[in-house]
């Protein structure tokens, strides 16, 4: 993909949110240049199996860091916050971003208003757990708490649970991703008026600033609307509150999710050989097999346990029941689906290579393979030789004084 090929983002990442987000901004095109403290960068650089033996590139780290760039840079002193705005300035920085909490942006010279100075048309992004306002440190498990989400996990009777994904963490950036679109559309029709009256004059910037709760919180429109309006929203396990049957049913050799949609599709269902048992003038409408769901499903659970899954699946498909088999993570990467588009990223110096899903695609783009994510300050004399002019001499001066 090149469509954002023109983009540059310098982004002051760590953990999980932001560097999805520059990921998928790197995955179509823009080139991404990650900032981390010199010494040992991103703390995500260490969770997970150490991979191809390196310290710093951990497997945890991979994911969401492959096409990249990475540099090293100490906001803390001010030749490093001097460095970083030469830059903002030199680079032509269409966005920065940062996962920072609030209270260090203006120590490390990050603050929305010291860079729109340097780059009025700047495009600033911030992701945080609670917004601006607030320097509450949150991770994903936090938040899932907070927003609601763990107390629609599980089964009815048992504890809250986790989500199995960081959802709160993908949904910012996904969110992020929305906002950042729309500023970049509404730089490109605003140009300011020219301060002399003649030519164009720069183009119109703006701040971003993403709350991961606010943001879970969107996801949660319906059970929220529904609770205020007094219809209470509960854990239900894998059932559906306003649908049956939704569930896991047990097969022979593994586990199908089966969702009736309709009393039509029921209706269906129960015409299959095997589940004839189930044409019970309580289950014909949805309401009646929504008021009896625990032994409905015992009953159904009866008619797949002796079937294989395909079988299940190739009967249930043919008559428009959806249906999926409840795959293992090895099973979805041999999925004929997905496997054909699989993103690759091959390490040059090792020709290592992982594989990473496919992207949301627009029309026919290509889905091009990544570079590998970088080590540690891999490219600091690149960007600092190539955008400011340094010397591999002041390079390492700055890498001894610790300012790289």
């Amino acid at each position: 993909m090149t469509s954002l090929s023109n983009l540059t983002v310098l982004s002051l990442e760590q953990a999980t949110t932001l560097p999805f987000l520059t990921q998928r901004l790197a995955r179509e095109g823009a080139r991404v240049i990650r900032i981390e403290p010199p010494g040992r960068g991103d703390p995500n650089r260490y969770v997970g199996r150490k991979f191809l033996d390196e310290d710093g590139l951990a497997s945890y780290f991979l994911p969401n860091n492959c096409g990249k760039e990475a540099i090293t840079l100490n906001l803390a002193e001010a030749e490093g916050r001097a460095i970083l705005h030469s830059l903002i300035s030199n680079l032509s920085v269409d966005i920065f971003a940062t996962n920072n909490r609030p209270s260090s942006y203006a120590k490390l010279g990050i603050d929305y208003e010291t860079l729109r100075a340097i780059r009025p048309e700047l495009i600033w992004l911030g992701i945080t757990g609670f917004g601006p306002d607030s320097d509450e440190a949150a991770y994903d498990p936090v938040l899932q708490a907070r927003a609601g989400w763990m107390a629609l996990t599980g089964e009815p009777e048992g504890e809250p649970l986790v989500f199995g994904l960081p959802m709160v963490d993908l949904g910012a950036a996904e969110h992020a991703y929305g906002a950042v679109m729309k500023a970049l559309y509404q730089r490109a029709l605003t140009p300011n008026p020219s301060p002399t009256g003649r030519g164009e004059g720069v183009r119109v910037g703006s701040r971003i600033d993403i709350s991961m709760l606010r943001s879970a919180a969107v996801w949660m429109a319906n059970p929220l609307m529904l609770t205020a309006l007094g219809e209470p929203v509960l854990r239900r396990g894998n059932t559906h509150q306003f649908f049956a049957p939704v569930a896991v049913y047990p097969t022979r050799d593994g586990y199908a999710y089966i969702a009736v949609g309709n009393d039509r599709q029921w209706e269906a269902l129960t015409r299959l050989p095997g589940f004839e048992s189930l044409a019970d003038d309580l289950y014909t409408r949805n309401a009646g097999r929504i008021a009896d769901v625990s032994r409905l499903n015992e009953r159904i659970a009866a008619c797949t346990r002796s079937l294989i899954t395909n079988d299940l699946i190739t009967a249930l498909a043919g008559i428009g029941v959806p249906i999926a088999k409840v795959n293992t993570l090895p099973d979805v990467l041999e999925e004929p689906m997905l496997k054909k588009n699989f993103v690759r990223a091959t390490d040059p110096r090792t020709q290592t290579e992982i594989v990473l899903p496919p992207p949301a695609q627009v029309n026919d783009d290509e889905i091009d393979d990544l570079e590998f994510p970088p080590r540690l300050g891999e490219h600091n004399e690149a960007v600092y030789g190539g955008a400011l002019g340094f010397s591999a001499e002041k390079i390492s001066g700055l890498r001894s004084r610790g300012i790289i």
